[in-house]
């Protein structure tokens, strides 16, 4: 019974690996599954699976954070309900948080894609590699386009979610696994960061706000109820819920614990913005990696991860001792994200002339203590031109600092028509002349023979020389999808005001 039920797996293996052939668009010439396609799934994975009453053949579903580079695999149990099996670092991904709009702008993508047998591809180029299926339904209708956005091996990222070969190896095995134990499909879920009320109230005037709070409904579905949302189209947006949603309703049943969590959150996120907290964007010069795979000797990359205390679901020590093979743009992850102050608008508030940005901390409560000082970091300007460099691939680790830098920047007048929109993100364009100074009477305006009021005195004032133009710099980046070549226009440089120490 065992060897029959060991033949009838490698035939089934056999035809989904061949299937899976018809999606290749990375593969490598190899002209059947490769052995790396047929490997295992690992002792201690399977070991960790019987100790939470999962079995390989489980239906799976996968969950992606950018911002948190987290990568989630859940298992369907007997009673319908998802539960996390294990949680995997992303080692590299590409572009700014936010979703994918054309192709050649390095975004991975943010959304709910279906993935296939025949996404699954066994000769990737990048070790194993599944397609997520973009561009979807509602990506089209949003006129998004983009191609062979996968999750993939090493640690090179155009677009892509990248995972080190090992990691990949075992979530293809997983994958594959479900699909012999009879799943037809498994759905990807991809989004910015965890759809917590902490995070939804930090990005509250970021100009995607609107697209990531119709991706929470879909996070909030399955956080409610561990079931896979039947995912629908509406137009522009995504509609989820059951057999409704999937039949193409724009107002589907929304299930009394998915309103709940809804309202819960909404009332956090109220309580929070009440409380002061910021209004912020992140900025990065090229995506970001998991601390996990940063070198020994920074020894406080996890505090992005919510503070030195943070326990993490992945042994550092085991994923630090992985292969990353080639990482894409090893310089854009050592200075790591920014967290610019934002307006109501989505501008940031910026003063106008500063030359260099403000630390939040440092506007909000004056000089900071030696404990809440941030490292310096360059110019939002500066640093979205420095993001454009061709790709530089070395077989190293790359660096990735402690926490994002948090920028306050206030614009003068409050008016957003100073400001440049590029790739979503916005420049102060300072074109105005400088106001001059407050009027000084002179001695002779002073001293009078009679009474004179000093606010009708004789006033001199010296002339300012006029603000200097800005200088406009070109910059060509790299396109998406495994390496397709593309080029950004101009950016526009803008100045900022230097905070006191």
């Amino acid at each position: 019974m065992t060897a029959r039920l060991a033949t009838a797996r490698m035939l089934a293996a056999a035809s989904l690996l061949a299937l899976s052939l018809a999606a290749c668009q990375d593969g490598s010439g190899i002209n059947g599954p490769s052995a790396r396609s047929l490997a295992p799934v690992a002792p201690q994975t399977v070991a960790l699976m019987q100790s939470k009453g999962m079995q390989q053949s489980d239906p799976i579903l996968i969950r992606a954070f950018k911002k948190e580079a987290e990568m989630e695999v859940w298992k369907k149990g007997s009673d319908g309900r998802y539960a996390l099996l294990k949680t995997y670092p992303i080692c590299r991904w590409s572009g700014q948080l936010g979703p994918k709009t054309r192709e050649g702008d390095r975004q991975a993508p943010e959304g709910f894609y279906t993935i296939t047998p025949g996404l699954m591809n066994p000769n990737s180029a990048y070790y194993l590699s599944f397609d997520t299926g973009f561009p979807n339904a509602v990506d089209r209708a949003n006129g998004r386009t983009g191609r062979y956005l996968m999750v993939h091996g090493t640690c090179s990222s155009a677009g892509c979610f990248a995972m080190t070969d090992a990691t990949i190896a075992e979530i293809y095995a997983i994958a594959r696994e479900a699909f012999i134990g009879g799943q037809r499909s498994f759905q990807f879920q991809s989004y910015p960061f965890r759809m917590t009320a902490e995070n939804m109230a930090k990005f509250r005037n970021d100009p995607n706000i609107g697209f990531w709070q119709n991706l929470k409904e879909g996070s909030d579905y399955f956080e409610a109820l561990r079931e896979e949302p039947k995912v629908g189209q509406c137009g522009t947006k995504y509609v989820f819920g059951g057999a409704d949603a999937a039949a193409g309703s724009c107002k589907p049943r929304v299930e009394p614990e998915v309103a709940e969590k809804t309202t819960r959150d909404a009332r956090a996120i109220a309580e929070l913005v009440a409380k002061g907290t910021p209004a912020v964007r992140v900025v990065y010069q090229d995506g970001g990696q998991n601390p996990v795979f940063r070198p020994p000797a920074n020894t406080s990359a996890f505090a992005s991860l919510g503070g030195t205390e943070t326990v993490l679901p992945y042994d550092a020590k085991e994923y630090g001792r992985h292969n990353l093979g080639d990482v894409s743009r090893p310089e854009t992850l050592a200075a790591g994200p920014q967290e610019i102050e934002v307006g109501p608008k989505g501008q940031p508030v910026m003063l106008a002339g500063a030359e260099t940005a403000t630390p939040v901390k440092a506007a909000k409560a004056g000089r900071p203590s030696g404990r809440d000082r941030e490292p310096a970091k360059p110019a939002v300007a500066t640093l979205m031109a420095n993001r454009a460099e061709p790709d530089a691939k070395v077989e190293t680790t790359a660096a990735l600092p402690a926490k994002p830098a948090r920028i306050a920047v206030a614009d003068a007048d409050g008016d957003p028509s100073s400001y440049q929109k590029l790739f979503g993100q916005l420049f102060i364009k300072d074109d105005r002349a400088p106001k001059p100074a407050p009027p000084t009477p002179t001695v002779d305006a002073l001293v009078v023979p009679e009474p004179v009021k000093l606010a009708h005195a004789a006033e001199k004032v010296a002339p300012k020389p006029a603000a200097k133009a800005h200088a406009v710099k070109t910059a060509k980046a790299d396109g998406t999808g495994d390496g397709k070549a593309g080029a950004k226009p101009a950016l526009r440089k803008g100045e900022v005001d230097k905070a006191k120490p």
